[in-house]
């Protein structure tokens, strides 16, 4: 009789620990294939990296899926409060294969969140574009945004609780700019903007390069937004990223809490008042990189 009690009493607590996991909110990090040099384009490490420290956030969950779509997609994404996507774009971006954007469109319609970070804001202008500008606001758009790698440097930041905790920084990335936002920036919230200094022009006209619209922009001045918040109609919520090419800057405490900040925030979870606190270190910078050729 007693040891009937002892499984039964074990399988109810299974149960109910089964029953928190399920009441929160769960994030799901989709991490793009290997790409570009080491230290650079590090998706998968730049993903466990930030679960890392969202896991010491008490009220959440997450799970990182590998190669930039889970085995399993219906099973992965059940219950997802946001999508995280750090990947390559392009005709090689996870989210624009076979009918994946269907499947995308299914959790936005539902109010699912959506985070895009670096090359994962650039679907391709035939393919995915008009689904950014619904789902996030803005999208990198070939022959009108360019790549090049500069010193950024915020000096405020909005009123927002994406912002909560983070304090004006600089650091060099390559961060994108003259991005293709909605119409009337409708619903989109500049989350980082700066001057883009002359020399992110020095190159010639390229489909990431150069084009005579963001020379003529880079020549008055024109604020750039690196990095942007999406209010959808129907309560959904995205956020677009432009940096982190090089996955060293994860180790920069504001450049970390702005993204940690806005994760949650698309997934419409609370974030702190002083925003996500979290420690990296340069030997936890190093862990589960990609073996890549030097």
């Amino acid at each position: 009789m007693k040891r009937k009690l002892v499984i039964l009493a074990s399988v109810y607590l299974l149960a109910c620990v089964g029953i928190l996991a399920a009441d929160k909110p769960k994030i799901v990090f989709l991490a793009g294939l290997p790409s570009h040099g080491p230290g650079e384009h590090e998706h998968r490490a730049g993903c466990l990296l930030l679960k890392s420290c969202l896991d010491k956030v008490p009220s959440i969950t997450s799970v990182v899926y590998s190669n930039g779509w889970p085995d399993d997609p219906t099973a992965a994404f059940a219950d997802a409060a946001t999508i995280v996507v750090y990947s390559d774009g392009g005709s090689g971006h996870p989210l624009l294969q076979g009918e994946r954007l269907n499947t995308i469109s299914g959790l936005m319609n539902k109010g699912v969140g959506l985070v895009c970070i670096h090359y994962a804001v650039e679907p391709t202008k035939e393919k995915g574009e008009k689904e950014f500008l619904d789902w996030i606001g803005g999208a990198f758009e070939v022959n009108w945004s360019v790549n090049p790698t500069w010193n950024a440097d915020y000096k405020e930041l909005p009123n927002h609780p994406i912002t909560r905790g983070v304090k004006p920084f600089t650091i060099h990335d390559e961060w994108y700019f003259h991005m293709r936002f909605r119409d009337g920036m409708s619903g989109v919230t500049p989350i980082l903007t700066a001057i883009a200094p002359e020399s992110t022009m020095n190159r010639r006209d390229g489909a990431h390069e150069g084009n005579p619209a963001v020379r003529e922009a880079v020549k008055n001045l024109e604020p750039q937004h690196m990095a942007w918040a999406m209010e959808r109609k129907d309560g959904g919520r995205g956020f677009g990223w432009t940096g982190a090419h090089f996955h060293r800057n994860w180790g920069n405490e504001n450049f970390r809490k702005l993204v940690l900040n806005a994760i949650l925030w698309t997934g419409k979870i609370e974030v702190p008042g002083d925003g996500v606190q979290s420690e990296v270190s340069a030997d936890e910078l190093k862990q589960n990189l990609d073996l890549k050729k030097r």
